[in-house]
């Protein structure tokens, strides 16, 4: 049976790059934490990497943010034509990462069809968003896309395989398959390493893919990089605009490089995302809000605690505007800041939304993880979930830029 995943033109750097300082971290993590980036400038120098074709989203809105993007695409074409790439056709690479905590995740790169995938609320296609996407993050993400030569995605795509019937059983087939990296990440990252799937293989994970979508309503729930591949789908969607009635079967714009991985690996973990407010008068922000959720002390309903200035208090929601206290606190506070001001963050870790929630004017919220398995059954009876419910693991466990594919 068909689905939505396939091999793809998959690029890697050549034998000479050092892979550690090629591949860093997904652009969306350490959004407020300026020292990772600036230590993550340091360790890669003037070296390939990542680092020069991607936009950190730490920058986003900055002054020289188009200046920053232009130079992408010209680092894009440099590194096209000093042969920094090596590309491997119609290909599946699976990929094992061993995490910080030391639990192995495993997964598999390939492209999806985006004629399959519709991150709108209601979708019924084969790959749908988990979260509410923020149009704002489209247009700069678009800008680079759309004259970009090569896309270098940190795209996670969940399968709901409780069998392990799809990625596992390459674990035991490994010394039949050909090496193609295996290298330390930086920052705290873990390892990682990565091998070439046969066409056999790739016909077994094909059949296996089949084979679970006639198990499951639902085959592919977005894990990470919800906003990459909406960027995807509107530059797709945009040029058939443009193009009425031209043929886009194979034209590279309709795929979009991913890594697939289980939902039921023990390595996944899910935790909230929480939430820093800046500019605020918290006194001002904490009286509307118990005034609009309902907020007490106790009491049975959405929990969630509060941060300010080294203060910590457990608070529940009686009025809840959402199914989750995440919905709640996030349509509460969307509201608040248009009318008052203020800027809001989405934070992963408790300890760093403390140590942010100590300054002058802020307001820290941090909220209780979802249980992995509700996911697929809630996308599928409610559709997305609200923007920034859940994070898979810690920031230094995110997917980090490695494989490429080529756009033109």
């Amino acid at each position: 049976m068909h689905t939505a995943f396939h091999p793809a033109n998959i690029l890697l750097p050549n034998d000479n790059t050092d892979m550690t300082k090629w591949s860093v971290v997904a652009c969306d993590q350490f959004t407020g934490e300026p020292g990772y980036w600036a230590k993550t400038e340091s360790i890669v120098g003037d070296c390939p990497s990542t680092l020069r074709l991607v936009l950190p989203e730490i920058y986003l809105g900055k002054e020289d943010t188009e200046t920053r993007i232009s130079e992408i695409n010209r680092n894009i074409e440099s590194y096209l034509g000093s042969g920094v790439f090596r590309e491997y056709k119609n290909s599946m690479i699976y990929v094992r990462r061993i995490q910080s905590d030391g639990k192995l995740r495993e997964g598999i790169v390939g492209a999806v069809d985006l004629e399959e995938y519709d991150y709108h609320p209601g979708s019924a296609s084969q790959i749908r968003a988990t979260e509410a996407t923020v149009a704002e993050r489209i247009p700069p993400r678009l800008r680079i896309r759309e004259n970009a030569k090569i896309e270098l995605p940190h795209i996670m795509i969940l399968i709901d395989d409780p069998e392990k019937t799809v990625i596992e059983p390459l674990s035991g087939r490994i010394s039949e398959l050909t090496e193609l990296y295996d290298f330390d990440l930086m920052q705290g990252g873990g390892s990682i390493s990565g091998y070439l799937l046969s066409d056999s293989e790739i016909s077994a994970v094909d059949n296996a893919l089949g084979d679970l979508r006639k198990k499951c309503e639902l085959l592919f729930a977005m894990g990470d990089g919800n906003h990459s591949l909406a960027t995807a789908k509107e530059h797709y969607e945009r040029l058939k605009r443009e193009n009425p009635g031209a043929d886009m079967t194979s034209h590279p714009a309709r795929y979009a490089l991913c890594e697939i991985v289980n939902l039921h690996s023990e390595a996944l973990e899910f935790e909230a995302i929480h939430r820093i407010v800046t500019g605020v008068d918290p006194g001002q922000l904490l009286s509307e809000m118990s005034e609009k959720l309902g907020i007490a002390d106790s009491g049975d309903g959405q929990k969630l605690t509060v941060v300010t200035r080294g203060k910590e208090k457990t608070l529940t929601i009686h009025n809840p505007l959402s199914k989750l206290a995440v919905g709640s606190l996030q349509m509460f506070l969307d509201e608040y800041l248009k009318t008052h001001g203020g800027e809001i963050d989405y934070i992963h870790g408790e300890d760093v939304l403390k140590n942010l929630a100590k300054e002058e004017n802020s307001v820290g919220f941090i909220l209780e993880p979802m249980d992995k398995s509700d996911l697929f059954p809630a996308v599928i009876q409610d559709g997305a979930l609200p923007r920034k419910t859940f994070s898979m693991g810690h920031a230094e466990d995110k997917r980090y830029y490695l494989e490429g594919r080529p756009l033109h």
